[in-house]
């Protein structure tokens, strides 16, 4: 089985100005977070423009879904920031696609200690592999059905509705 990853950034592939302090995007950081995790089975890198979640539109989400569609593989796991992650998970549910789509991300940027990032990232890539089609998020551990979960903003985890 090959796992397709799709990057549409957020904070987990922010990358930290030093100069002026300010979070942004530059490349990717999945390439690198990938050889990291010294995972085995095969992945295909898809990234996308890179977004911060509250800047994605619908034109967005439809290039998120027009990717998904067009995968070969069952399983995909999609990196996107978490403020509207689940309106993306939304479009890519309702569109039914017959494959396994996890969406994650990171509280902390990938490159910041203590990030949550890899963890997330390593979760999602196995239940990806185990769970059966539909859309889900995936963050800290836990694993939701698209349309039952919520961001918790103040506790800054994902829950059930």
């Amino acid at each position: 089985m090959t796992l397709r990853l799709i990057a549409t950034g957020g904070t987990f592939d922010k990358h930290y100005n030093e100069l002026n302090g300010v979070l942004g995007f530059a490349e990717s950081h999945l390439p690198e977070v990938i050889k990291r995790s010294r995972m085995t089975v095969p992945v295909e890198l898809e990234v996308l423009p890179l977004l911060d979640s509250l800047d994605m539109q619908d034109l967005d989400r439809q290039r998120v879904l027009a990717s998904c569609q067009a995968a070969s593989e069952p399983a995909i796991v999609i990196v996107h920031g978490t403020d509207t992650m689940r309106d993306t998970a939304a479009v890519l549910g309702a569109a039914e696609l017959g494959k396994t789509i996890i969406l994650t991300g990171a509280m902390i940027p990938y490159e910041i200690a203590n990030s949550d990032a890899l963890f997330n990232l390593g979760f999602a890539c196995g239940v990806a592999q185990t769970l059966p089609a539909g859309v889900y998020v995936a963050m800290n551990g836990q694993v939701f059905p698209w349309d039952n979960v919520t961001k918790n903003r103040s506790a800054g985890v994902f829950q059930p509705l």
